[in-house]
């Protein structure tokens, strides 16, 4: 490989596969990082990659180097005020979206996606991604990392946390409240130590095992596999004293949300939307219009949003429980999502300057 080119892991959508590619090192223009990528962290929603699905995810480039979540140090910058705001050797770890102007109302209060231009893409689905040891990134969504947060293993901060932390936060629960997370794997854990962090008292729910001792590593208050144990959703009720505040869903399971009304607290509880199943939800109209439930979303974050969950994170000590590969074993990473196997976050490192 010469000083020009380097190694991605690249989605093609002629064969639905991962290929390990040599592709040129970009060049960063006025307003971007190049970033030696240290740990770039696999998210359930780049296995939707390879899925059929109707949620709007949109692949731009083909073959597209995939991966939206990673931390990195500056090696290079452009010339415009934002990148010069960094300097070479910074550790920063940034979000996503690119080619927006980071500036209307849409992109400062609700997300980048909906920015004014029309122009938003996001890397790793529309644009190169992070599982390559170069990239750059837009120096308006990147930010130094604070200090206890370590550049080799934080890549899941910059995605799963943000989301983790606005799913909790965004409930605006009091501490004492109960919280359910449902879904404890790689978002899941991290927002049962960001709701455990605010005070709140929390239930874990997974169908996988090892997720709910993953959940009871991280705090959680009772943990319930919802298809081992029939009586679960009773249990909910009568710990928490007629349902709980909050159900927070960080899964992709239409099932999973079809099941959270009836763990919600009538008249008050709130439902928040972060996880994204491949079809569309279905909610009963009386519920909402008669206020049994609530109904809120959460998304993944902007460049504004993101450093209060990133210095949130530093100051509990927040750490993603992450596995660790190697690029190559990137396709070995998605056959362990896929089968529920993995345990918090799977990432790779990438070694050497």
């Amino acid at each position: 490989m010469s000083s020009k080119t380097m190694f991605a892991q690249q989605y093609d959508a002629r064969d639905n596969k991962l290929h390990l590619n040599q592709v040129p090192i970009p060049e960063p223009r006025e307003h971007e990082l190049l970033v030696k990528i240290k740990n770039a962290s696999l998210c359930h929603s780049d296995v939707m990659l390879f899925e059929p699905n109707d949620q709007g995810l949109i692949l731009g480039q083909n073959p597209v180097t995939i991966g939206h979540e990673a931390t990195g140090t500056v090696v290079g910058r452009g010339s415009g005020e934002a990148a010069n705001k960094f300097k070479d050797g910074d550790n920063v770890g940034f979000l996503c979206a690119v080619e927006c102007c980071f500036d209307c109302v849409n992109c400062r209060t609700v997300h980048n996606s909906w920015c004014v231009t029309g122009k938003t893409k996001m890397q790793g689905f529309s644009l190169d991604g992070y599982f390559q040891e170069y990239a750059v990134v837009d120096a308006r969504a990147a930010m130094v990392l604070p200090e206890g947060l370590d550049v080799n293993t934080a890549a899941p901060l910059f995605c799963a946390g943000v989301t983790a932390f606005h799913g909790i936060q965004d409930c605006e629960l009091d501490p004492g409240q109960w919280v359910a997370v449902i879904g404890c794997g790689g978002l899941g854990h991290l927002g049962i130590q960001y709701a455990k962090a605010m005070g709140l008292k929390v239930i874990g729910l997974d169908i996988a095992d090892q997720a709910l001792e993953e959940a009871k590593t991280c705090g959680a208050d009772h943990v319930f596999n919802s298809i081992k144990d029939k009586d679960w959703k009773d249990k909910v009720l009568e710990i928490t004293g007629g349902g709980v505040d909050a159900a927070v869903n960080f899964t992709a399971s239409k099932k999973s949300y079809d099941d959270c009304p009836a763990i919600i607290k009538p008249g008050q509880g709130l439902l928040m939307v972060v996880g994204i199943p491949r079809d569309p939800l279905q909610l009963n109209a009386l519920d909402i219009a008669l206020g049994r439930y609530r109904v809120k979303g959460s998304n993944n974050g902007t460049c504004y949003n993101m450093r209060p969950a990133i210095e949130f994170s530093a100051k509990h000590n927040i750490q993603p429980h992450q596995t660790l590969f190697k690029l190559e074993e990137l396709p070995k990473m998605i056959e362990l999502m896929n089968s529920h196997k993995a345990q918090g976050r799977m990432g790779v490192v990438f070694e050497g300057k």
